[in-house]
Order: C-alpha cells, then structure tokens, then sequence
C-alpha cells in the first residue's frame, strides 16, 4: 500500500484592521502637516493679498526725485576738489566719490557755481566754472530733452532687481528725468545764458576732461 501525502495550502493572514487604521491616521497626519507648512498667512492690507500691481513709472518718478535731490545735496563734491582728485588718480577719484551699478562706471554726486555758456537746441550747455583747470569742460543738461539714467543710479542702490524687467527699470529713469524736465521748464532753464548759477547734480565719470552734468537742483545767482 503507498502513501498519499497531502498538502494543505496555508492562508496568509491579513493587517488587522486596528492596524490599517492607524496608517491611515498617521498619512492623514503627514498629509495636514505638510499642508500647513506650504500655506502663507497674508493679511487683507498686504501687497500679496491684493495681488501684483503694476508698476506707475509716474508716481514712482514724483516719489524718488526728491530723494535723489537730497542724496546729492549731501554727497556732492565740490568741482574743484574733485578735479585735484581726478587729475592724481581717476579710478581712485571715482571710487571714492562716486557709486557704481556695474562695478565699471561710477556716477559722481557734484556741486559747483559757473556762468551759463550759449544753450543749444540739444545737447549739452557749457558752463564756465571758477577754480576747474581749462581743460576740464563742463556741460549741463537744461532741457527739453534730458538724457542718460546718472540721477536714476547716482545713489548705486537702485539696480535692475527691484523691477520686474529692463523695461520698467528704463521706464524708471525715464520718469525721474521728466520731473527734472518739468522743473527746468518751469524755470525757463533754457534762457540762462550768461547768469551765474550754482548747481547740484551728478554725472558719469568717463573722460576726465569732460564732465556731462545732468543737474538736480539749479539756483539762480542774485
């Protein structure tokens, strides 16, 4: 007689359901946790509540202008020290006068008194200045146009990361320009010829015998 061997296949047993419950819990956890720390509580007056607002090249014109005249009026250097310092050593002259944007130019915050030479249609107006070697030349934008970005930069602290793109931070410069238009306009600036005046403004320091002043604050000698 042979033997008849059986087999009896074992049924595995499953998670007891305490157990799957408190995976579930615990996914449910992570899940709530996860989303509170991606979640950014704003308030209702905030910039992010409201949504982007688009950038008012005007208003923020009429806002920095007088900023930028009271940076000047406190960093500028007298025209005839600067150019003592210019004539030694023109990088170091800049560097410690002036502010950069792009590590390679810098802009140079600059007062000085001068007679108003013949104004043209554009360009730049010559003014004579006491005290400057002759041949050191010295022009002033008077308007109507107004060109360049140096009162935009003068500062070195606006840069093109504080704008969305190149073209609001071009419209920035644009705009800080057209108060000065508006002033210079209102004070007949092209009809100087022959007064003495005394000047604030700034200007980019490339030729040393050229300096192409755009002004942020012109007074009239009595």
């Amino acid at each position: 007689m042979s033997a008849v061997t059986t087999s009896v296949a074992v049924k595995p047993r499953g998670m007891r359901p305490i157990v799957k419950r408190l995976i579930w819990i615990g996914l449910i956890v992570i899940l709530v946790v996860a989303m509170a720390l991606s979640t950014r509580v704003v308030s209702k007056d905030s910039a992010a509540a409201q949504g982007t607002q688009k950038f008012n090249a005007a208003e923020y014109g009429a806002a920095q202008f007088p900023k930028i005249q009271s940076y000047i009026a406190d960093h500028a250097v007298d025209a005839a020290t600067l150019a003592t310092a210019v004539e030694k050593d023109q990088s170091a002259a800049a560097k410690q006068y002036g502010k950069s944007v792009d590590g390679a130019t810098y802009i140079i915050p600059v007062t000085f008194t001068g007679v108003v030479g013949e104004v043209p249609a554009s360009g730049y107006t010559p003014v004579t200045v006491e005290g400057l070697p002759k041949d050191i030349n010295v022009g002033l934008q008077l308007g109507p146009a107004i060109n360049g970005t140096d009162l935009r930069d003068v500062t070195g602290k606006v840069t093109l990361n504080d704008f969305e793109n190149q073209i609001e931070f071009q419209n920035a410069g644009a705009a800080i320009n057209d108060v000065l238009k508006k002033n210079l306009a209102a004070m007949n600036a092209t009809e100087l010829k022959g007064k003495t005046v005394s000047v604030q403004g700034a200007f980019t320091l490339v030729n040393p015998q050229q300096w192409n002043v755009t002004p942020s604050k012109i007074t009239v000698e009595q």
